[in-house]
């Protein structure tokens, strides 16, 4: 029998290639729905990448859950080896009530470990963020890595950034109260790439924005950018590393300025008309207080935030695609799905 995975938010853009991967590797994955109906859109999104030996989709089910109930979690975490925790919101504008952030997040992942405690599950591998890392003053003399956390009240730190921080926090003590359950944590920067069937992600909806020329000019403002196949592969093998367990791992591969995303774009699809000029921060500030897209990276213009992916590197033996690959697949994965406008 395959080792079974419980994956949270198994329609999530990261967590469609999760399943692909695991699926592929040999693993049972049984995926966590708020909607049972979209059990079938889940399956044809990742049908044709999977592998075609031992008739991997079979290794593909599914239970109904909701992170804000306790009802079914003990039930789908019963058999289940290994928990990896993926499901929590990204929204493309920042909530009026931080808490519609926070609480989700938080209480999400105390309920699924402590259901996967009381169900036995012992290994847990949990999906965070840069934004629980990077958020603050920049460490003096070298890049953000894994020693760092957010700062939470510092200016540029929004509900998102918060709600990534404290989740995070929350699992790390919950395995300090119980030692005897082992986390490794996965902590992408702005993860980009082909989406797995029509369920995309806020990341991806900021590509359409490049691809749609919606902007006369692009602010200056960046992530430090993955592609997100690789985000996957971290899953993989911090499930298959037991080593990586106590750990935090950044999965990030270099820092792109929207102007730099553009012109990847327009270099790689010189057929469309593709905007490329910076905005003054000036008229950034104008449009701010008309779009909350537009007002919540206002603290970001001009921060160039650097993290480093040694760690995942040196331990995992990653080796990360080029970013600007990464921009490129999803803008035309906008294009082929007929929504560059």
């Amino acid at each position: 029998m395959p080792q079974t995975v419980l994956l949270t938010g198994v329609t999530g853009f990261i967590a469609r290639h999760i399943a692909v991967k695991l699926i592929n590797a040999g693993y049972a994955v049984r995926g966590t729905l708020r909607d049972p109906a979209r059990a079938e859109e889940v399956r044809d999104a990742i049908r044709p990448e999977l592998l075609k030996e031992d008739l991997p989709e079979q290794r593909l089910s599914f239970v109904t859950l909701d992170l804000a109930r306790d009802d079914g979690w003990m039930e789908a975490l019963m058999g289940v080896d290994v928990l990896m925790h993926t499901a929590s919101p990204f929204p493309l504008a920042q909530p009026g009530d931080e808490e519609e952030l926070i609480r989700p997040a938080v209480d999400g992942t105390r309920r699924a470990l402590e259901a996967a405690r009381a169900a036995g599950v012992k290994r847990v591998i949990m999906t965070s963020s840069t934004a629980a890392i990077t958020s603050g003053a920049a460490p003096e003399g070298r890049p953000f890595d894994e020693r760092d956390w957010s700062d939470l009240d510092h200016p540029v730190t929004t509900p998102y950034n918060k709600s990534k921080t404290l989740a995070e926090q929350a699992a790390w003590d919950f395995v300090t109260e119980n030692p005897e359950m082992e986390l490794t944590v996965i902590n992408p920067g702005f993860v980009l790439g082909t989406p797995l069937g029509d369920d995309w992600n806020t990341s991806v909806q900021v590509i359409e924005r490049i691809v749609r020329s919606k902007d006369p000019m692009l602010p200056q403002f960046g992530f430090m950018t993955v592609d997100v196949g690789d985000v996957a592969e971290m899953h993989l093998r911090a499930l298959e590393r037991p080593e990586t367990a106590g750990k935090r791992y950044l999965a990030v591969a270099e820092f792109l300025w929207y102007t730099e995303m553009a012109e990847a774009i327009a270099h790689a699809l010189p057929e469309r008309k593709i905007t490329t000029r910076r905005a003054p921060n000036w008229v950034v500030r104008i449009l701010a207080l008309l779009d909350p897209s537009v007002r919540q990276i206002v603290p970001t213009l001009d921060r160039r935030d650097m993290a480093s992916n040694e760690r995942a590197m040196a331990e995992m033996e990653m080796t990360f695609r080029p970013a600007r690959d990464a921009v490129i697949d999803t803008a035309k994965a906008v294009i082929e799905a007929g929504r560059a406008g």
